[in-house]
């Protein structure tokens, strides 16, 4: 199954929602393209949404982990949400969870922006 994407802003968050596998070969490089052009845009919070992802291999966390470096060299940060069992317990044996906020629900993910970085 291709990976596809979705994105929309909510709160000043861009939401990246995926549907698909995330594997080594065009699907990790789509989503490279498209992390390094939403953060070239300008979108320094972003949120990627992987509810719909039932698979991930070691170049699609290797996506993930460039697509957060590239986010923070460039002054944002990237979180997590909606994970599957199967994809959190890979974050927790490649101790990824040490590297990523991760979040139940893109609502939660969303609000955490705004909880770290408060106006006044």
């Amino acid at each position: 199954m291709a990976l596809s994407f979705k994105d929309e802003q909510r709160d000043g968050v861009t939401v990246l929602t995926l549907s698909g596998r995330l594997v080594l070969g065009d699907e990790s490089n789509q989503l490279r393209g498209v992390l390094k052009s939403l953060i070239s845009e300008g979108h320094k919070n972003i949120l990627v949404d992987l509810g719909e992802v039932p698979y991930i291999d070691s170049a699609g966390l290797g996506t993930l982990v460039a697509g957060f470096t590239s986010a923070q060299s460039a002054g944002g940060t990237m979180k997590l949400a909606n994970l599957t069992k199967k994809i959190t317990e890979q974050l927790h044996i490649t101790k990824l969870v040490t590297v990523f906020e991760v979040f139940d629900s893109v609502e939660a993910g969303v609000r955490s922006f705004s909880d770290s970085h408060p106006t006044s």
